[in-house]
């Protein structure tokens, strides 16, 4: 491997999201996909209030960390994070992403993950401008933009995210911040090279990974298309 192409993998992450995995045998899932090369776990977490769809709590995420020694990517998708936050953290999460749209009291959520020592994200939905970030971003330590409306696996990108991904990179870039930037949602060959153009850097992909017989082929196939 090449010197170039070394830093080029660096710089794209993939994040297998577990929800798309086979719950009766997660264990060996989380097991695949380390083998396949996946930089870390994503975890997403659903109360059926905040989106129309249960997942996984506290001990689920505990149980993946004992699996593993990946960086766990806890996505809270819940009302109300602020309430469980020292749960999730005592689980063993390694980032830990709080919506902005469920948080009013955004600052002290995040300053709470990072006091615990664990990386604080801040995430918005399809339909939240990219602004609504702006006040946190020195106060992350990444950002994740939804590119489908949250709560089930398989869906479309949604392309409008794009100039977002754009506006928040060259915000990040301005002012000097190393802040990871995240997007969920529709990620798959066909779209991760506009959502690497636009300035994504970590790549959640669900069913582009588990929906295949080869997590190695899948997980290689897009880190090349995001290169590209």
């Amino acid at each position: 491997m090449g010197q170039q192409q070394k830093q080029d993998d660096e710089q794209v992450r993939i994040a297998p999201s577990i929800l798309s995995a086979d719950f009766s045998k997660l264990a060996e899932e989380i097991h695949a996909i380390e083998r396949a090369g996946a930089d870390c776990v994503h975890v997403d977490v659903m109360d059926g209030c905040f989106v129309p769809n249960i997942s996984i709590g506290p001990v689920v995420v505990e149980a993946v960390r004992r699996c593993t020694d990946l960086p766990l990517d806890v996505h809270l998708m819940i009302e109300a994070p602020e309430r469980y936050i020292d749960d999730f953290i005592a689980a063993g999460a390694s980032t830990l992403g709080v919506h902005v749209e469920a948080s009013p009291h955004l600052h002290r959520s995040l300053q709470k993950i990072r006091e615990a020592g664990v990386r604080a994200c801040a995430v918005i939905n399809p339909g939240t401008p990219a602004v609504a970030l702006e006040p946190v971003l020195e106060e992350v330590d990444q950002v994740l933009l939804m590119s489908v409306n949250p709560g089930f696996g398989g869906q479309q990108f949604i392309h409008t995210t794009l100039p977002k991904i754009a506006t928040l990179r060259r915000w990040i870039d301005e002012r000097g911040l190393q802040v990871d930037l995240e997007v969920d949602g529709g990620v798959k060959v066909e779209t991760i090279g506009d959502a690497a153009r636009a300035g994504a850097d970590v790549f959640v992909a669900g069913t582009a990974v588990f929906g295949t017989s080869d997590y190695k082929v899948a997980i290689d196939s897009l880190r090349r298309a995001a290169r590209r």
